[in-house]
């Protein structure tokens, strides 16, 4: 038994040494009943939907205190977070957010070691002297809110850029323009989500309904708008909506987008939703006030991103293709289905990233889920070839200024490889290293090693695994081990790398990533086998790679914690479910635990084409299958359980983590603790500052060490507050 008992009695035999904070009652349940296609599925917890409730806030806040007075009190956990921080400053400063304008003029996020967040920077040319824009910090410094830069993107001539923050978590966008001694052009744009240039000093942008992450109309019927620089945005004029372009047919829930093309002088729009296969549309007429809206591409033809050239425009697809296809078409006849395969589907892996040059098309591949390759296809020519890279990458970023230019830039990173960018030269077929800061050194790296493997899941399919650890590993089944996974939208986890991993494998951790099904590692079909009825294969993988670590010697169940955020709470959520006795952690942080809900909050609607909806009885069973509340059962033994949420939070709303764990915390029969911890400053994690970052990650290593048995974690005695 662990000692999480013995703790909590030391601490009570000693009031007069430590002031504790005491355990929150457990909530109560007042059941509501809904009958979904003549289920009847009983929710015991509806009312903390109400984030207005005091009472449901008071819940809230007394589990989020106790949560912090008890991981405070795990020893060694603030040397592990001085650890993330000391491993991060080896670097004098971290480059995020490159955009290089034609005239060679680099705008680019810099954070250095004594930075909370990145400020904006700008240079030109590679080895300019940089000059400091914007400092988040110093951006309405006198009201109340933390902002921090989310995206930017310069102006063609590069005489502009256009900066959009958030304050807090909430991706409620502000968008900035500045010139190039750092100078407001104007009042900040509001709500702003997603932006572009246009041509003659106008922005187009789409914006969100409301500021309140709780209004259901808030990301309903989005508006593209043009603005005008030096003009107010109650002027903007709307250019391509639902409303507006009615014989498009664009649904509600479905997100419009503007994107100028300056090398083709072309208008284009998207509509999206989390569904890979996107629509687009050329514009008609004006380029700034199209008058109609020409079909490019339908979600039939299953085009997940387009890169124009000087004369052509290229389509990545996985129509009849899983593992994506390259189609191009001519200017003259642009719509996809009158293009011509340039890139066939390669057998091996599919392709990601594509980026154009003058010179041609490079486009990047990833092999088994764990390494990627760069190829190249010259213009005029029809056999990619593919590019010998400086050294084996598990991921590898493609930059270029455009069609316009050779330039291109490759930046390279692996599990135990920190990133590394050179720019690459085409007619010497060299690589030159191209750093924009300091390189770090790691030492520690000499002793990890990185590892792949495949692992048969319940239904005999191979699931490719990546495992680091230190390479004098016993395999004695005592190993503290995090299994890490996400498993959905078609996106691919890694390999990356990161110091605050590396923080996790110094204290002889290992860290284990399953490339679930949901994930993009192996194709489109591989997602599509993780997504709604097929939802139960990414927890099931996750499992499968839990009972392998068992059988090989690398742990036992008593060292086990599984992890997973956002939507990978599902994975996190129904693996502890299904199999309570494989772990002995659970860490589902801003977690999607409460699926047959999702609809309910002003993000849900969007994540149907993911997940499912409740009005297809089909697809509303698939919700209930993959829904951990609606799993959890009294009386069973269930892990102990670090569940994260953020009242900020525009993308898993606070209430489905906080149903999980009261819920969790009435029907769990195990004396392990089931900590709720609520950040009520800040959202789903993006555009957290520094210093709230390694604070969450000490927390949850720190809480899976406790858990872990670790040595150097254990509570010994008990602490002043």
């Amino acid at each position: 038994m662990k000692r999480f008992i013995l703790y909590c009695l030391l601490l009570n035999l000693m009031p007069v040494m430590a002031q504790v904070t005491p355990k929150p009652e457990n909530a109560t349940p007042k059941v509501v009943k809904d009958v979904y296609h003549g289920i009847t599925v009983e929710d015991p917890y509806r009312y903390m939907e109400d984030l207005n409730d005091p009472e449901v806030v008071n819940w809230l806040r007394s589990n989020t205190d106790y949560a912090e007075a008890v991981l405070n009190r795990i020893p060694e956990k603030s040397n592990l977070q001085k650890k993330i921080r000391e491993l991060d400053s080896r670097t004098a400063a971290r480059i995020m957010n490159v955009n290089i304008t034609d005239d060679d003029t680099y705008y680019y996020l810099k954070m250095t070691p004594q930075d909370e967040s990145g400020k904006l920077y700008v240079r030109n040319g590679y080895k300019g002297s940089e000059k400091l824009l914007l400092d988040p910090e110093e951006y309405k410094k006198d009201k109340e809110g933390t902002y921090t830069i989310l995206s930017l993107i310069p102006s063609a001539k590069g005489d502009k850029v256009a900066v959009r923050l958030a304050p807090d978590g909430s991706e409620n966008g502000e968008l900035l323009i500045l010139d190039k001694t750092g100078q407001r052009l104007e009042e900040p744009l509001n709500l702003v989500e997603i932006f572009n240039w246009m041509v003659d000093d106008q922005v187009v942008y789409t914006k969100l309904n409301s500021a309140d992450i709780t209004d259901m109309n808030r990301q309903l019927n989005l508006k593209v708008y043009r603005h005008q620089l030096g003009t107010p945005q109650s002027e903007d004029k709307e250019i391509f909506s639902a409303e507006k372009n009615s014989a498009l047919n664009i649904k509600p829930e479905e997100i419009p987008i503007v994107i100028y093309d300056k090398d083709l002088d072309k208008t284009v729009g998207v509509v999206v939703t989390v569904n890979k296969a996107i629509k687009t549309y050329l514009a008609e007429g004006d380029k700034s006030n199209p008058t109609s809206w020409k079909n490019l591409t339908s979600q039939e033809d299953q085009v997940a991103n387009i890169v124009g050239s000087k004369d052509a425009i290229y389509y990545l697809s996985f129509k009849d293709a899983p593992n994506f296809k390259i189609v191009k078409s001519s200017i003259e006849a642009p719509e996809f289905s009158k293009g011509k395969v340039v890139v066939e589907e390669p057998a091996e892996g599919p392709i990601e990233n594509l980026v154009t040059t003058k010179d041609g098309l490079y486009y990047t591949q990833k092999s088994n889920g764990v390494e990627s390759k760069l190829f190249f296809l010259p213009e005029g020519e029809n056999k990619p070839r593919q590019i010998a890279l400086p050294f084996t990458a598990g991921s590898v970023g493609i930059n270029s200024k455009g069609p316009g230019f050779s330039d291109i830039w490759v930046n390279l990173s692996g599990w135990t490889s920190p990133p590394k960018r050179y720019k690459y030269d085409v007619a010497t077929n060299k690589f030159e290293l191209e750093p924009l800061s300091t390189p770090a050194e790691y030492p520690e790296l000499d002793d990890l090693v990185a590892k792949e493997v495949m692992v048969t899941s319940h239904d005999g399919v191979k699931v490719p695994v990546s495992l680091v650890h230190k390479k004098n590993l016993k395999l004695d089944g005592n190993n503290p081990v995090l299994l890490y996974g996400y498993g959905s939208y078609g996106i691919s986890t890694g390999p990356f790398f990161s110091p605050i991993l590396l923080a996790y494998t110094l204290y002889d951790g290992v860290f284990v990533v399953p490339h679930v099904r949901g994930g993009g590692e192996l194709g489109d079909d591989w997602h599509r086998a993780g997504q709604k009825e097929n939802k139960p294969n990414t927890w099931k993988d996750a499992i499968a790679a839990a009972e392998y670590l068992i059988e090989e010697g690398y742990t036992n169940p008593e060292k086990l914690t599984i992890m997973g955020g956002s939507a990978g709470g599902i994975l996190v959520g129904r693996a502890i479910t299904e199999r309570p006795d494989l772990f002995t952690a659970a860490i589902p942080a801003v977690g999607a635990m409460n699926t047959v809900r999702m609809e309910e909050s002003p993000n849900g609607p969007v994540n149907a084409p993911e997940f499912g909806t409740v009005k297809d009885p089909e697809e509303f069973k698939a919700l209930l299958a993959m829904d951990s509340y609606h799993h959890l059962k009294d009386g069973v033994e269930y892990p102990a359980a670090l569940i994260t949420s953020g009242m900020n939070d525009p993308r898993v709303i606070a209430w489905e983590p906080a149903k999980f764990a009261a819920r969790m915390q009435n029907a769990t029969a195990s004396d392990e603790p089931v900590l709720l911890l609520t950040d009520f400053e800040s959202g789903h994690g993006i555009g957290d500052q520094k210093s709230k970052t390694f604070e969450n990650f000490a927390n949850m290593f720190a809480f899976s060490f406790w858990q872990s048995e670790h040595p150097e974690f254990q509570p010994t005695a008990p602490m002043k507050n």
